[in-house]
């Protein structure tokens, strides 16, 4: 947590940095929905996963290009992973089994967008390219029935090491979105979608991509 808390500290003095370069810049919250594509030359072994929610916050900052384009990169901590749960009965036996990831990324949106003026709010469309950097995760499994009861968490190893490493650092991937901008507020709906292989095991067509979605708030200072 202690990490994590530097972390939203260095991302607010960066962005407090580039406001002589921005007309605006904001604080942006939110929550997300994400999952992962899993799959080899075979078949997709992440059919049965479900999204796994989770948040992002961070600074955005906004950029006049024209009157209506504007450019909004941005610096935000975001959860990514993935749930997933089974229950199995053989010969009378039921086991279930759970498990669940969780990865805090670095993301930062290069975001064009356009808005538009309806009344007193703009509604804007928003895309562009998006790179990750993971900063660490867990992944943790749950096994019950059958007289077993365990419960493993295990620390995700970053890197392009196929025998030593889970996945890679880098991701990178197009977010595309869309929402209503009101003076300083702006609320918006964003999908992101990971165009990367970030599985650090790539033999057999071993493919992993990261995806999300979510709602997303901010708070703009600065002239509108």
């Amino acid at each position: 947590m202690k990490k994590l808390t530097n972390l939203l500290l260095v991302v607010m003095l960066i962005a407090m940095a580039t406001e002589s370069f921005a007309q605006r810049v904001g604080i942006k919250a939110g929550g997300n929905m994400t999952n992962m594509l899993i799959k080899d030359d075979e078949e997709t072994l992440s059919d049965d996963f479900k999204m796994k929610p989770g948040f992002l916050v961070g600074a955005v900052c906004e950029i006049p290009l024209s009157d209506v384009i504007y450019f909004e990169p941005g610096l935000l901590i975001t959860t990514k992973g993935y749930k997933y749960s089974e229950s199995e009965t053989l010969f009378g036996i039921t086991m279930d089994v759970e498990q669940s990831m969780n990865n805090y990324y670095l993301d930062i949106p290069l975001n064009f967008k356009a808005a538009f003026e309806m009344g007193d709010a703009k509604i804007y469309g928003a895309a562009g390219p998006l790179v990750g950097i993971g900063l660490s995760g867990k992944l943790k499994s749950k096994i019950t029935g059958a007289g077993l009861d365990t419960d493993e968490t295990e620390t995700i190893e970053w890197g392009s090491d196929a025998e030593e490493d889970d996945l890679k650092r880098l991701d990178f991937g197009v977010s595309i979105g869309a929402g209503v901008e009101l003076n300083a507020l702006q609320i918006g709906l964003f999908y992101n979608l990971g165009l990367a292989n970030i599985s650090s095991y790539t033999d057999d067509g071993a493919t992993i991509q990261n995806r999300g979605l979510g709602l997303s708030v901010a708070w703009f200072f600065g002239d509108n």
